[in-house]
């Protein structure tokens, strides 16, 4: 992927920052459900592709019905979760499957990692994305594409990620939504 950073809006006042922004591919993290049909026409008219996080999608369940739902009704260019049945779900109608994995622990860890051998994402998401050494550790493990988000607040935070591995940086703060632009 070639943009690095992965504008994530939280509310509809983000998302048309985004839409201003020159970035092509972004990130919707909380929604309501009555909102997708307006998010998705202004990302239509905006040419923007969208990943929605389908467990953060308020009235919907976060499952592999409302994952087809999206995919049906809103044609998303990809879905973020931490279910496998969603991850499942996008990869058979051929969006952007990624796996949304939290470092918690050790034992968390080693749970993520029999998911994501078991889904097989496109990309991770890897939260929090403040601890480079996980995130080389996670992609040197699974041989998978990263995003690192979540706690990521500085520039150097992003350049840390960037090095360790990360091929993206999502993130809500908008001040580092800039970094790479020209």
């Amino acid at each position: 992927m070639d943009q690095k950073i992965l504008p994530a809006s939280a509310s509809i006042k983000e998302f048309e920052c985004f839409l201003e922004s020159p970035y092509e591919i972004g990130v919707f993290l909380d929604l309501h459900i009555s909102q997708l049909k307006n998010v998705h026409r202004m990302a239509m008219q905006y040419k923007k592709k969208m990943i929605y996080h389908v467990d953060l999608i308020n009235g919907l369940k976060s499952d592999e019905y409302a994952a087809e739902y999206i995919c049906q009704e809103f044609d998303p260019y990809g879905l973020i979760s931490t279910k496998s049945g969603v991850i499942l779900k996008a990869k058979q109608k051929g969006v952007l499957a990624i796996q949304r994995i939290f470092l918690i622990d050790s034992h968390a860890l080693e749970k993520n990692y029999k998911l994501v051998q078991k889904t097989k994402p496109d990309y991770i998401e890897v939260l929090p994305g403040t601890m480079p050494w996980m995130i080389r550790e996670v992609k040197d493990r699974l041989k998978t594409p990263i995003f690192a988000g979540g706690l990521i607040r500085t520039p150097d935070e992003v350049y840390n990620a960037l090095e360790a591995g990360a091929d993206a940086i999502t993130t809500s703060k908008k001040e580092l939504w800039n970094l790479f632009l020209k």
